[in-house]
């Protein structure tokens, strides 16, 4: 169908032997599908984070829209947003597992690429007790900050990780990701966590149709 023989193909064609073509054309098939397999980034994990992303912010939004004062999110938003972290984190989990069982070298994170990625969220959660204390308001701390400041740190820190291993198709979406947050740190405390959950979703989205993209083209790098 797609004009790739596979090897009960070749071998009934002639006396049952490859010729170098087959032979050339399998092994390419061979090595597309297993980078199928065994990309850290699959087309369908950006697309389920995508919807994760956008269920996540938009329980959020509908939870503070219309209040006035702004009083932040509510139990209920959070406990679903921690179901859904939790949910999310699982898959990850699982696909990465799956992804690097057996390999070494640029597929695994190396500690110092780790403790950046671990710093990043260290520092904006660490951060929300001082601008409390600094007085800031939780409009401020539990709006904007909190919907747009995870994207920009995070964002920022995986796209430097990510262009240190010349990786520019994910240092691209990372990028874009802290776009998005500087985006979503101007449309105030309420309309950040809709700017912000569109925002990721259509990032991801896209990052998910050039990955298939390239797999389909069998241009994914080794």
């Amino acid at each position: 169908m797609n004009g790739t023989p596979n090897i009960s193909q070749a071998a009934a064609s002639g006396n049952g032997e490859l010729s170098p073509q087959d032979a050339a054309a399998l092994l390419d098939q061979a090595s597309l599908q297993a980078r199928r397999q065994f990309d850290p980034y699959p087309a369908l994990g950006s697309v389920f984070r995508a919807v994760i992303a956008l269920a996540a912010y938009g329980t959020i939004w509908l939870s503070v829209r219309g209040q006035h004062p702004y009083k932040g999110p509510d139990a209920v938003a959070i406990l679903i947003v921690v179901a859904l972290a939790v949910v999310n984190l699982v898959a990850a989990v699982t696909v990465g597992k799956r992804a690097v069982a057996g390999v070494s070298g640029r597929t695994r994170l190396r500690p110092a690429e780790s403790a950046i990625a671990a710093a990043a969220w260290i520092v904006v959660f660490g951060a929300i007790p001082v601008l409390f204390a600094a007085g800031a308001g939780r409009e401020v701390v539990l709006g904007w900050y909190l919907a747009a400041m995870p994207l920009i740190v995070a964002g920022a820190a995986w796209a430097g990780i990510m262009a240190a291993r010349r990786d520019w198709h994910q240092a691209g979406a990372a990028l874009a990701t802290a776009v998005v947050g500087v985006v979503a740190a101007f449309a105030g405390p309420v309309g950040s966590w809709a700017v912000a959950g569109v925002g990721l979703c259509i990032v991801l989205l896209v990052s998910a149709a050039v990955t298939a993209r390239r797999h389909r083209t069998g241009a994914l790098r080794p």
